[in-house]
């Protein structure tokens, strides 16, 4: 499947691979699992906390091939969370196998939409980077008021 078909299907909601899901709906513990939660939710320096934490738990699980781009990802979906779910409610990092799944979980039940393509537009590439960097992508909306927006990398 090519980054462009993936789009629509990421679009209208993919599914998570069987093992995020276990975790993240019937909430089974995953092999490496760390949670980052965010207690000031729209504060810019989100991102920035987001990044480090990625980077710091990635070197912890030598799991640093992936660090670069799980960092982008990271970066676009508090990003999303911050501007258009209500802000970041925690950030979880799930590592199986060779995969490295990146959750960002927001107070809104908005779905993510990749923007149509602009060249001449300030924002909007977030997701569209978010769908090259990752194998799969979309959100769940388990229970509660919580978005879980998640991301797989391929190491």
């Amino acid at each position: 499947m090519t980054t462009f078909d993936a789009r629509p299907q990421a679009a209208i909601g993919s599914r998570p691979p069987g093992w995020l899901s276990s975790v993240l709906v019937d909430g089974h513990a995953g092999e490496c699992d760390a949670v980052f939660p965010f207690h000031q939710r729209l504060e810019p320096s989100c991102v920035a906390t987001a990044r480090r934490f990625v980077g710091q738990t990635l070197t912890a699980w030598d799991v640093t091939e992936v660090a670069f781009d799980a960092q982008l990802v990271v970066s676009e979906l508090v990003t999303n969370a911050m501007r258009h779910g209500g802000g970041v409610a925690q950030l979880r990092l799930l590592s199986h196998g060779a995969e490295l799944a990146c959750v960002v979980a927001d107070h809104s039940h908005t779905v993510p939409v990749a923007a149509a393509p602009d060249v001449f537009s300030e924002f909007g590439r977030g997701l569209r980077l978010v769908d090259a960097l990752c194998s799969t992508w979309g959100w769940l909306s388990p229970s509660g008021s919580r978005k879980l927006v998640w991301a797989v990398l391929a190491g």
